[in-house]
């Protein structure tokens, strides 16, 4: 059996930078964080096209707010915590109330930032931006999903708040992939219950799969890369079909993919829905890998989920 690939989802967002930095309309801003969230990767290849705005995000969202407005693409890139916490005003007001073509960068988002502690281990910025009119929320979950999706984000017209990790993760996609905005897919097709996953809990769902079909439970596997706009048609045609789902997420239970997830169901197919993701607290300094199996982010606790659902459906 092969090794299996990992790859942090933020070096792909670096070199997809790159691979953009060929076009006249691509601006990249970072506020002082060009090494941690790969920027510099693009930093090295153009200089030219390259601002630090120093540790200062919300004034780092009005420059990208402003140069958008001179027909350029840019790209604002910070930890998650800032990108979407400590700027939202600016990114609510600035970015998208005129709908600008400004991409934000956030990495360093969930509890797999570990070392870094609760304060850095943002898991509130997906309902953040889910609230905020116009903004396309992308939550890609390996490296060869997040480089289309930079190239799709930059091509989208809008603004676009991309969500990438610290923590290197498993490859679950093939390298012919195609990455399409707005579209979930399914990796894995099953009958009894259904997996919706996001970001590196992806992989995580494919491993409960394995263990729940061992225990003859057939779980199908989604992937939501595409937080909004989400997939309503696949959504429901699942919850149709399995009659039970479960999602699994490195965020809050609360607004995130969850959240989503029921808001959509309960008006276009109501099932029994669980919930894997961070209850309502706050994180805590440790290593990554260890941090997201003691907040239950893992496939042991996706594979207990799934059998409760499996149970409510009688």
């Amino acid at each position: 059996m092969a090794d299996v690939v990992k790859c942090a989802t933020r070096d792909a967002y670096g070199n997809a930078l790159k691979a953009l930095g060929k076009r006249d309309d691509i601006l990249v801003l970072d506020a002082d964080l060009a090494k941690a969230t790969k920027t510099g990767v693009f930093k090295k290849e153009y200089p030219d096209k390259f601002i630090d705005t120093g540790i200062a995000e919300s004034n780092m969202m009005g420059v990208a707010a402003g140069l958008a407005t001179t027909g350029y693409t840019v790209f604002a890139s910070s930890f998650a915590m800032f990108s979407a916490g400590r700027a939202f005003e600016q990114v609510r007001n600035s970015i998208a109330y005129p709908n600008l073509n400004v991409k934000i960068g956030a990495t360093h988002a969930g509890i797999s930032v570990g070392e870094d502690g609760a304060s850095h281990q943002c898991c509130e910025d997906i309902a953040l931006m889910r609230v905020v009119p116009n903004m396309t929320i992308i939550n890609p979950a390996d490296d060869i999903e997040a480089y289309q999706a930079v190239l799709a984000a930059a091509d989208h017209d809008g603004p676009v708040y991309m969500r990438f990790g610290r923590l290197a993760v498993p490859r679950v996609n093939a390298e012919d992939y195609h990455f399409e905005l707005g579209k979930g897919v399914t990796l894995r097709d099953g009958k009894d219950v259904t997996i919706v996953a996001t970001g590196l809990m992806v992989a995580e769902a494919l491993t409960a799969a394995e263990t729940l079909a061992n225990d003859g439970i057939d779980a199908r596997v989604i992937n939501i890369h595409t937080i909004k706009p989400i997939d309503v048609d696949l959504l429901t045609k699942a919850a149709k079909e399995t009659g039970a789902i479960v999602t699994a997420e490195e965020h809050s239970i609360i607004g995130g993919l969850g959240g989503a997830v029921c808001e959509t169901l309960s008006e276009t197919c109501p099932v029994p829905v669980l919930r894997v993701g961070v209850n309502d607290t706050f994180g805590r300094s440790g290593p990554a890998v260890k941090m997201l199996k003691i907040f239950g982010l893992d496939a042991e606790h996706i594979v207990e989920k799934a059998k409760a659902a499996v149970a409510l459906k009688k």
